[in-house]
């Protein structure tokens, strides 16, 4: 099964090799790789996705935690979150019924043209991976010339968030209520 995961590190030299280096030791796949910065200034969040039966997903979680500057280790898989993938693609698109084609398409998919010449588009979609295949595979019969995608960044919902908040309190005023009873 296909996991999420999002690390935050800290930003420093090195890290994406350490990060790698594990998977790579280990004899796991990293399938996707994402970093960027976050607000927080010298930390960086890796998004990742991998495959794996529960335990490797479990492994690869533990053993990522343990490194040094690994501040945060998130199975998103396992938590209500929104998951985005960019993909931009040189499509043929010559004059006529296939160049219309393609701007419908675009037009269906709410995605954007970045780039035109006079037998080809350059194309951007943002959404989820399904969104981003079935695109892929109705400009396919058309000639895509080239293709390069970000692979998924996600976070977790707002709700989710706010619901945690709320039951790590409710813990503990259940905890101080108890601790005043006794």
């Amino acid at each position: 099964m296909k996991h999420t995961i999002s690390l935050l590190v800290e930003n420093e030299y090195g890290m994406l090799s350490r990060i790698s280096g594990l998977f790579s030791a280990r004899g796991y796949q990293i399938d996707t790789l994402n970093v960027a910065p976050t607000l927080e200034e010298g930390v960086s969040r890796m998004t990742l996705t991998t495959h794996g039966n529960d335990h490797i997903i479990e492994q690869i979680l533990r053993q990522t935690l343990k490194l040094v500057k690994v501040i945060q280790v998130t199975d998103m898989t396992a938590s209500a979150h929104v998951e985005r993938e960019m993909v931009m693609l040189t499509v043929q698109a010559r004059r006529g019924e296939e160049r219309q084609e393609v701007l419908t398409l675009v037009k269906i998919f709410r995605a954007r043209g970045v780039d035109v010449s006079d037998d080809a588009f350059i194309v951007e979609l943002t959404g989820n991976q399904e969104k981003v295949e079935a695109f892929i595979s109705l400009l396919k019969p058309i000639g895509i010339v080239d293709l390069v995608r970000t692979g998924p960044v996600a976070m977790t919902r707002v709700a989710a968030v706010r619901a945690q908040q709320i039951q790590e309190e409710d813990e503990e005023f259940s905890e101080l209520t108890l601790n005043e009873k006794v």
